[in-house]
């Protein structure tokens, strides 16, 4: 686990390029990039630009609902635009006797020495890997990668179907106590309450990408929760109260 004082380093840096995006932005009066960035810098990132007081930004990963984005900087005169992002989707095709998996493609990637910044998602399926990467990079990937996890690979320079799907859900319906993040827990997870509250403290569950440690901190729908080895869990409804004064939870598992 992360400790706070890493986590105040790395909002730092963080706030250190985002403040250097702006200003090359400013600067030259062209878009300005960062990263791919994660979902929790992400997050960071907006309440950076907040105190900052921009709103000249955009993240973009090459569809909708990406996880790993790419922040743009963008001068006043011109409104964000996703064709301006220096991004693309590369296509990998391969014999589907072994799937390949998101850690078989990542790994090579990283193996070659290229910087985890420059790669955004990475959707698989049979026969077939779609990763989104920072242009500049391309090239590169183009001369050196021939093999994926020791199968041999071939780019699709033409492919323009529709995407893998990243995630699936398992539907969960129940009822709670209180929106608290303790009792959302108990029964996400289908544990007791002190299991739940003891793995919050010990800061194992992020709310909306962030680690929370307080157990009495609210939920609400469209809330990202993610708990360590048990996975990720998007709420999609708290409410009405039930007749005995519960609340009704919906909410999906990924899977």
């Amino acid at each position: 686990m992360a400790s706070i004082s890493d986590r105040n380093q790395s909002d730092a840096w963080l706030r250190s390029r985002i403040e250097d995006t702006l200003f090359l932005c400013d600067r030259r009066s062209t878009p300005a990039f960062l990263g791919f960035l994660d979902e929790a810098e992400q997050q960071t990132a907006r309440q950076i630009l907040a105190r900052v007081d921009s709103e000249r930004y955009r993240f973009w990963g090459g569809y909708e609902d990406a996880e790993r984005c790419v922040l743009g900087c963008f001068p006043e005169y011109l409104a964000p635009q996703c064709e301006d992002f220096p991004l693309v989707r590369v296509a990998f095709r391969y014999r589907a006797e072994k799937a390949l998996t998101h850690r078989d493609v990542l790994g090579t990637l990283l193996a070659q020495g290229i910087k985890r910044e420059t790669i955004g998602d990475i959707l698989c399926t049979d026969g077939l890997v779609i990763v989104f990467l920072r242009e500049e990079i391309v090239p590169y990937i183009r001369e050196q990668i021939s093999k994926m996890g020791g199968v041999g690979v071939k780019i699709d320079d033409e492919f323009d179907g529709p995407l893998p799907v990243l995630r699936t859900y398992k539907e969960l319906q129940d009822t709670i106590a209180s929106p608290r993040l303790d009792a959302v827990v108990k029964s996400l997870l289908g544990c007791s309450r002190e299991k739940a509250s003891q793995m919050i403290v010990s800061g194992m569950v992020s709310l909306d990408h962030m680690v929370v440690t307080h157990v009495s901190t609210a939920v609400s729908a469209e809330s990202v929760i993610s708990v360590r080895g048990y996975g990720r869990f998007i709420v999609d409804r708290i409410g009405p109260p039930t007749k005995k004064g519960r609340l009704y939870l919906s909410a999906r598992k990924c899977v």
